[in-house]
């Protein structure tokens, strides 16, 4: 049985490369971040926007039970997760981005299981890790907070301070062959692609376009 968890989407970000907001991108007619939503709440009994400045985040409350700002701000993708993890009402919490339009709630809901015993789940393969679609538990939080003190804002500065479960790709191949579910927007070119992946009514999509890591982390 998968344990109860918060669901955290990570919004307000600056979006340069795509010049505009990436959670109000259109997807199938409708705000991406709706659609995100939709995919969380699957998976979370509770769906919390968090990121950036008080001011912004009215714009995402009519997708989530909760919207949230940066405690501290400026400090880019740690601010949002130490923001959504504060005020999460459950010991879990599914940390995904605003800009990934492929979710699978199944591997949401694998990598929530797969969190028993750990203080994170994250994803691990050849290019980095990928901090944007894992279950952090609130046992992080002070980790993170040291962290951002100490004027550091890599995404996983802190592992070292956590008991973390790299997942392998491998472990996940049943769920997505082809990590699909970890593929994120940074451009306008990145977005009209995924549009081009949406099968249109009574069609067939043709085969996801390959994972490049667009946003991994080194690790």
């Amino acid at each position: 049985m998968t344990p109860p968890a918060s669901g955290v989407i990570l919004a307000g970000g600056a979006s340069r490369r795509m010049g505009r907001d990436k959670a109000f991108l259109e997807f199938e007619g409708r705000p991406l971040i709706a659609r995100i939503a939709d995919q969380v709440r699957l998976v979370g009994r509770e769906v919390i926007v968090a990121g950036g400045t008080g001011r912004d985040m009215a714009r995402y409350a009519p997708f989530a039970d909760r919207c949230v700002a940066d405690v501290y701000p400026d400090v880019g993708t740690l601010g949002g997760i130490h923001a959504g993890l504060q005020v999460a009402r459950h010991d879990l919490a599914l940390v995904v981005a605003c800009d990934m339009p492929f979710l699978n709630p199944d591997l949401l809901a694998w990598f929530v299981a797969a969190a028993e015993g750990w203080d994170l789940v994250v994803l691990k393969h050849e290019q980095g890790v990928e901090p944007l679609h894992a279950v952090y538990r609130k046992t992080c939080l002070p980790a993170i907070e040291a962290t951002i003190r100490s004027g550091e804002r890599c995404a996983f500065a802190f592992y070292d301070q956590i008991r973390v479960r790299f997942v392998a790709p491998a472990e996940i191949a049943h769920l997505d062959p082809d990590l699909r579910s970890f593929r994120n927007l940074n451009t306008p070119q990145d977005w009209h692609a995924a549009v081009a992946q949406v099968p249109a009514p009574g069609k067939n999509g043709g085969p996801p376009a390959p994972y490049t890591g667009s946003r991994s982390l080194p690790a």
